[in-house]
């Protein structure tokens, strides 16, 4: 099965950009206009322009439930998802409830191997005792047994999702969900901590209204660095609403106001809090918290981003650290494994891609799924027994295509052949699933079967879209420095990527799999460093067409520009 060669198309500008400063650079105006944003005030990231909590359906009853737990003291726990979203949406939780006043409080994530996803019965049965009241984050609109497993041993249910819901919702006292059917909330794409968020800022409005706050009232803007890095890592659309809240909390890092945990990451990552942008929470950040969750237990996560003292922070901070770093590795010999097997599988081109191998770990076939869909440019799904006792069970986790929605998919393949997957659930380009073992055949063709309908052959080009070429003597220290702090950049808002045709003036190889490269422009004679990773075998061609970021190289505290490429072709 061979991986396509993306087609290179140039965005389009939605409009004429105008009203802005002359400092401004054109080419960051024209990467705006091709977005969408065609004014400053679309770029204003203020959070006086965040969308009022008010129109997020379910925040009543939630918030009538949260005041009446605080001022009789009930004892709470929240109940998070082991991946970065749910860690920071826990960590948030317990912080802001704590702040409201709220003096019993608790978290609880389950271990993906012994309690399975979200509010499960074997989750609600291990806390004990029993507290009174359950807030979910990042999980359970598809907890229908869980809820019911909690309400049989008297526990009020609190469910904030952001997830898609099946055709049942469990029967929770308050369920606060954007994506709940008629819900007007104007954007669809909250993460689950930002969902956690606005409860916590309805939650205050009502407790200011009621008298609450004697004295100063508690500044929920301090969280805001826990949002951020939650909506990233969780690759949640980065509309304007998000935007506005990577933004504000990117800002608190920067300025040095970053809880100890988020810090300490910052620190063992080995990035400068002043520079971080968006790229840095989901690509240093995160990872460091998932792979607690992936191979080990996300309580160590959100222990960190709960941790104040500095000194703690780091040594949590170091043992995310070590294991992200074991989670690498795997990740690499199970990422060559699935190549493998995809080169074996020769002419047959499956549109639907599953693997299986029963040596793979459960916590990381996410990461396989989603690097096999890059290098081929199809939905893939990568199963892995469901824990080291249980080789009966898979559990599979998705990544899809653009156009083609997974989750859907999976209640197609539901509704065909009832009873062949356990469990299923996600969004449109991600999600995960159980079966069976000895189901696994007929579920790959299952999967194939669908994807073959559902998907055009147009669909299975990869396509990289550029911004078009800079213009030449346009490559400068200024410019880069605009586009990195132009953002925040993400999914839905990609970073800014150039295409032009240099000449290679002299390369030399990086590391096993990396190029170093000097670039000439042809058009007025310019060289620029450039770097290449994961580059093919053999040198580049001596004219070639690149597409690129302009970033900022910092070495040694030096700054300069660098073109960072993203695809090379002979020109």
């Amino acid at each position: 099965m061979s991986a396509p060669k993306p087609e290179l198309r140039r965005r389009a500008p939605q409009g004429e950009p105008h009203g802005w400063d002359e400092r401004v650079h054109p080419v960051l105006r024209q990467v705006y206009a091709a977005r969408g944003v065609l004014h400053p005030a679309q770029a204003e990231h203020r959070l006086q322009r965040l969308l009022p909590p008010q129109t997020l359906g379910g925040l009543d009853a939630a918030v009538e439930l949260l005041a009446e737990a605080i001022r009789a003291d009930w004892s709470i726990v929240v109940a998070g998802d082991y991946d970065c979203d749910g860690a920071t949406g826990t960590a948030l939780a317990v912080r802001g409830l704590r702040m409201l006043g709220a003096r019993r409080v608790d978290f609880a994530i389950p271990n993906r191997f012994a309690h399975g996803y979200g509010l499960s019965p074997a989750l609600v049965e291990s806390l004990q005792p029993a507290p009174q009241l359950i807030v979910t984050v990042d999980n359970g609109v598809a907890s229908v047994a869980g809820v019911a497993a909690a309400k049989a041993r008297g526990i009020r249910v609190i469910v904030t999702d952001h997830h898609l819901p099946g055709e049942r919702l469990p029967a929770a006292d308050a369920m606060v969900n954007p994506n709940l059917a008629g819900d007007g909330f104007p954007s669809k794409a909250l993460a689950g901590v930002g969902v956690m968020f606005y409860l916590l800022l309805a939650l205050r409005a009502r407790m200011r209204g009621q008298g609450a706050f004697a004295g100063r009232e508690p500044d929920l803007g301090g969280l805001l660095d826990l949002v951020a890095l939650g909506t990233v890592a969780d690759l949640v659309p980065l509309d304007f609403n998000n935007r506005v809240l990577v933004e504000a909390g990117l800002k608190r890092i920067r300025a040095g106001r970053a809880c100890a945990g988020i810090a300490a990451l910052v620190e063992a990552s080995q990035r400068s809090p002043a520079a971080l942008c968006a790229s840095d929470l989901g690509y240093a950040l995160g990872p460091r918290l998932n792979a607690a969750g992936r191979l080990e237990d996300m309580r160590l996560g959100v222990a960190c981003l709960l941790a104040d003292d500095p000194a703690q922070a780091r040594h949590l901070a170091g043992q995310l650290s070590a294991i992200n770093q074991e989670r690498r590795e795997l990740q690499a010999a199970m990422v060559a494994e699935a190549e493998a097997m995809v080169a074996l599988a020769g002419p047959t081109d499956a549109v639907g891609v599953a693997l299986y191998e029963p040596s793979w770990h459960a916590g990381v076939v996410g990461l396989v799924a989603s690097k096999l869909k890059e290098r081929l440019h199809r939905p893939v799904i990568a199963f892995a027994p469901a824990g080291e006792d249980d080789a009966a069970e898979l559990r599979g986790s998705a990544r899809s295509i653009p156009g083609f929605h997974v989750r859907d998919a999976l209640a197609a393949i539901d509704a065909r052949h009832p009873g062949l997957i356990g469990r299923f659930g996600g969004h449109a380009m991600a999600a995960g699933l159980s079966l069976r073992a000895d189901d696994y055949p007929r579920f790959a063709a299952a999967f194939d079967a669908v994807a073959r309908e559902w998907i055009a052959a147009e669909q299975l080009q990869a396509v990289l879209y550029t911004d078009g070429e800079l213009p030449p003597g346009a490559v400068s220290l200024e410019l880069a420095r605009q586009l990195r702090f132009g953002g925040p950049w993400g999914q839905g808002f990609p970073e800014p990527v150039f295409d032009n045709v240099f000449d290679c003036a002299g390369w030399r190889p990086m590391g096993e799999r990396h190029w170093r490269l000097d670039l000439r422009d042809p058009r007025d004679g310019a060289r620029h460093d450039a770097v290449l990773f994961n580059a093919p075998p053999g040198p580049p061609p001596p004219r070639l067409r690149a597409a690129y970021e302009l970033t900022v190289n910092d070495w040694q505290g030096r700054e300069s520009p660098r073109l960072l490429l993203r695809h090379v072709e002979p020109a």
